[in-house]
């Protein structure tokens, strides 16, 4: 067992094990009512969990980004209500990170905030959704627009749960491993590179090793800033374009490939202005397409996706802000971006 501590508004830990039942119960203790959250396409087994002295709730929401909704989370907050629950009982969500996105924002804002507990189920989950503080739900006008920094009391991450994913998902996951290894931590891209998917699922010390350095990589930019100040944009390296996509493609691509394009599109801003060589340009493409993760879009989708990019929460007033490198593991911000300039990067990345 692992455990890699996050300070935020509180301390609490990320546990790495391969018993994520047994971790949980832990958080039970003294709690009267205990709620999880699940999706209707994925309910793991919970048996183990009805033996504690707790009341069990079990909430069903629908799937992926479609349970992400102002009604979805209103039946929550009825739910809890019809329940009884009380600022002393605790939520748990079991499931991706849409799931962990949904189960953090009904704890923060049902009777102003308890405590909640995250048990992400997929890659992406693991290594970012679960990890930071930042809920919410979306709005017809943009992804995770409504929410609430309101850090879980535990995260408890079992690799086993990698078994039952999709190469898809697993994929899409390591968009954000990757994405942490190009703002801080180079050993990953390293380790990355060397691998594939097939590769990895018969690795598991090296997923292990590889969640573990996401992780803490996000531990350490959400201690010096919880709410988003400045830092810890850094976090969203790829995110501006790949949320506009996600918008776009009504969520039918999943998160990480839509945040694999985006950091092509990233890379291709930063290499216009010398920010970084043609080499760490290449490696943006070959290491995630080496994964099967999209790395183009098509080109008439641009008119639509550039006023977009207004609604990413890194834009102030009318200047869109992206998050670039300068060099492997060193960030800049370009906020000075030209029309010209946007334009010019995207038709590198049209397919």
């Amino acid at each position: 067992m692992t455990v890699i501590l996050v300070k935020a508004e509180r301390t609490y830990p990320v546990t790495l094990t391969n018993s994520w039942t047994l971790e949980l119960q832990r958080s039970f203790a003294d709690r009267t009512r205990v709620a999880v959250i699940v999706s209707e396409g994925y309910s793991p087994d919970l048996s183990e969990l009805r033996d504690s002295d707790s009341e069990l709730h079990v909430f069903t929401v629908p799937d992926g980004e479609d349970g992400k909704t102002i009604a979805t989370l209103t039946k929550l907050w009825n739910w809890l209500g019809a329940a009884g629950f009380t600022r002393s009982d605790l939520i748990v969500g079991i499931g991706g990170g849409a799931i962990t996105d949904l189960a953090g924002f009904a704890a923060a804002s049902w009777l102003r905030g308890i405590d909640w507990v995250a048990v992400p189920t997929s890659l992406a989950g693991m290594v970012d959704a679960s990890v930071g503080g930042k809920t919410g739900i979306n709005s017809d006008y943009g992804k995770n627009l409504i929410g609430a920094f309101h850090s879980p009391v535990g995260v408890v991450i079992d690799t086993s749960f990698l078994q039952s994913l999709s190469d898809r998902d697993f994929a899409a996951g390591m968009a954000e491993v990757i994405k942490c290894g190009f703002i801080s931590d180079p050993k990953i891209l390293d380790v990355a590179a060397s691998h594939s998917v097939d590769s990895l699922r018969n690795s598991p010390d090296v997923i292990t090793e590889l969640i573990q350095r996401a992780v803490s990589v996000k531990a350490q930019v959400v201690a010096s800033d919880f709410k988003e100040n400045l830092a810890r944009e850094v976090l969203n390296y790829g995110h501006t374009l790949g949320h506009a996509i996600e918008i776009h493609a009504k969520y039918q691509l999943r998160h990480g490939e839509a945040v694999a394009i985006g950091l092509v599109y990233a890379a291709e801003l930063a290499a216009a202005r010398g920010l970084i060589s043609s080499t760490e340009l290449d490696l943006h493409r070959s290491i995630l397409s080496s994964y099967g993760l999209p790395i183009t879009f098509e080109r008439q989708a641009w008119p639509k996706l550039l006023p977009l990019l207004a609604l990413d929460k890194k834009a102030r007033g009318n200047t869109v802000r992206f998050v670039a490198l300068n060099g492997i593991g060193k960030t800049v911000r370009l906020e000075d971006l030209t029309s010209a300039e946007l334009d010019a990067a995207y038709e590198r990345i049209s397919s």
